[in-house]
């Protein structure tokens, strides 16, 4: 693979599908489907998905594509492939409150080693460059990439006043009982992959999630983290969460700063 020119691709599909969903957004009400699962889609993801397909097939036309729009591609074993959430956050989106997220990543032997995170609404770009290391870009965002500025985790974490970044849309009784086993200095709520770019530039230093997801909701905001110095594990053993599982399915995991002393019960 030729980083570079991923880094570019990436970055240009997540612009151009951010500027769609945008347009949308503010536009007159839109309409929202259910999928067989019950989940919410709208024009907004269908026009998302169509846009990054399109552009990563025609540019990487030998890599596996996965996206959580085209069922089609839910049935693939594999270990190295582009995987894609074109609108992560459809709740937020619908309800208008702005935390939802375009997210490309491109997974090699099981690790997401390249991603993008692109919040249009709150105007925040967070990618990987070629060597894999995690920049947030600042606006306005164009053809060519502005100013970006490393980005990194909390390297000396205080266990004793920890900041927590929970699920806006999914929070529970279980993720608070879990919480609760921590020194909590303050909680923020976050949709979407923002939670692995909190904790990737320090705003945040440990982000449980004890529900269901799928590997396209994690893994460029998961690609960030691990870029930014940050970690995902599972959750029932603390091993490193791997991608190209069956289904794509995840378990419960933990993303956090290393220095963040894990609770043994996790």
């Amino acid at each position: 693979m030729q980083f570079d020119r991923l880094t570019s691709e990436m970055r240009r599909l997540a612009i151009e599908a951010g500027a769609r969903i945008m347009a949308i957004y503010d536009g007159p009400d839109f309409e929202v489907k259910s999928k067989s699962d019950a989940s919410p889609v709208t024009e907004a993801d269908e026009a998302a998905d169509a846009l990054i397909s399109a552009g990563l097939r025609a540019a990487f036309p030998e890599v596996a594509l996965v996206t959580e729009e085209q069922a089609a591609t839910h049935g693939q074993t594999l270990s190295t492939f582009l995987i894609v959430d074109p609108l992560d956050g459809t709740k937020e989106f619908v309800q208008r409150r702005g935390d939802f997220t375009v997210n490309i990543a491109y997974v090699e032997n099981g690790v997401p080693v390249r991603g993008v995170v692109y919040a249009p609404a709150k105007g925040r770009l967070f990618y990987t460059t070629a060597d894999g290391r995690s920049v947030e870009e600042t606006g306005p965002f164009g053809a060519q990439p502005g100013a970006t500025h490393p980005i990194g985790v909390n390297a000396m974490p205080d266990n004793r006043a920890l900041m927590v970044v929970a699920s806006k849309s999914h929070r529970d009784r279980a993720t608070d009982d879990y919480i609760a086993q921590y020194g909590v200095r303050d909680m923020t709520s976050a949709g979407s992959s923002l939670k692995f770019c909190l904790v990737a530039t320090g705003e945040a230093d440990l982000y449980p999630r004890l529900g269901r997801t799928m590997e396209w909701d994690t893994a460029a905001g998961d690609a960030v983290l691990r870029g930014a110095g940050g970690e995902v594990v599972r959750f029932d053993d603390h091993s490193a969460l791997t991608y190209g599982k069956p289904g794509f399915e995840n378990p419960f995991f933990i993303a956090y700063a290393p220095g963040v002393l894990l609770h043994p019960q996790g």
